[in-house]
């Protein structure tokens, strides 16, 4: 025991525990000019990178892209206006990310578009039914602004820039756009009648108006071809009564014979209209008693006429 009590064991050494270690890698991000970079480190954020060439190091860093360009949203709102019409509004959404806000919009904003529509939504149907058809028509320009203003207060905490907002169109009901259209023709028609109308009246006033001059100067010219006439009948039997000594209702006689004659050989010259008279030897009388007879009546009417007026 003794010796054994003095043996010395051999000492054991220690052998070093094997150890995994995970290989790392400086790797390059490429950022595209519009956009920007998330940096996160196990998950956790880290910084932001700027568009370029960015060295990070992987595995245990990952860089995301947001992208900082201008995006359209269109959102499809139904609603009903003040008279009871179903209408269909399309909104126009200009947005983008706050550069100073990147973070914020990358972790805590999940789906921008669906929240951006939510908010228009509401928007819309709480504008809408306070006004008419009309009215809605009226201020669309107002309800665009009212929508900017109210999505952009209300995403601005998301990191989220509304640009502009645009109500490009309101479509109601098609019965009701029949209607319209109905009333819009029907009102259109009146109107053209009244045009119609009114281009009538000043056609024919225009018209009598023309017929009246036509008729003044018709009869002065006839007042004048009579009064020339009397004028050369007057002379003729002025000059024949000092010529020849004829009484004035031989003049006449021979004025009317010789008239009568030159009548019936334009007649017959024209070849172009036939007129049957009796003819005889008495006509020429006869001709002469009825002219004779006018101017007899046209003297005894004129003192008749005079009396009467005064």
């Amino acid at each position: 025991r003794t010796q054994d009590r003095h043996h010395k064991r051999p000492k054991q050494r220690h052998q070093p525990r094997a150890t995994t270690n995970m290989p790392q890698f400086l790797c390059c991000a490429c950022i595209d000019a519009a956009d920007y970079g998330i940096v996160q480190e196990c998950g956790k954020f880290k910084s932001i990178i700027q568009p370029g060439c960015s060295v990070v190091l992987w595995p245990i860093a990952s860089v995301a892209s947001v992208s900082m360009r201008t995006t359209q949203l269109n959102v499809n709102t139904n609603t009903k206006t003040k008279d009871n019409v179903t209408v269909a509004v399309q909104t126009a959404i200009m947005y983008q990310v706050d550069p100073e806000m990147v973070n914020t919009f990358y972790f805590k904003l999940h789906n921008p578009q669906q929240q951006i529509s939510a908010y228009v939504d509401d928007c819309i149907r709480s504008q809408i039914p306070l006004m008419t058809l009309d009215e809605a028509f009226e201020a669309k320009e107002k309800l665009a602004t009212v929508v900017k203003q109210q999505v952009a207060d209300s995403m601005k905490q998301f990191g989220v820039q509304v640009i502009n907002a645009l109500m490009t169109d309101m479509q109601p009901d098609e019965t009701v756009m029949r209607a319209m259209n109905k009333i819009n023709a029907a009102k259109r028609d009146r109107e053209a009648a009244v045009e119609k109308a009114e281009g009538d009246k000043i056609l024919a006033v225009k018209q009598a108006e023309a017929e009246a001059e036509a008729k003044h100067l018709s009869g002065m010219g006839t007042a004048k071809m009579r009064q020339a006439i009397t004028d050369g009948f007057r002379g003729s039997i002025e000059s024949m009564k000092e010529s020849c000594g004829l009484e004035p209702h031989d003049v006449v006689h021979m004025m009317l014979v010789t008239q009568y004659l030159d009548v019936l050989k334009e007649f017959a010259q024209s070849g172009k209209a036939t007129m049957v008279v009796p003819h005889g030897p008495s006509a020429v009388a006869d001709i002469e008693n009825q002219v004779r007879s006018g101017f007899m009546q046209a003297s005894m009417m004129a003192p008749a006429g005079k009396n009467s007026m005064g």
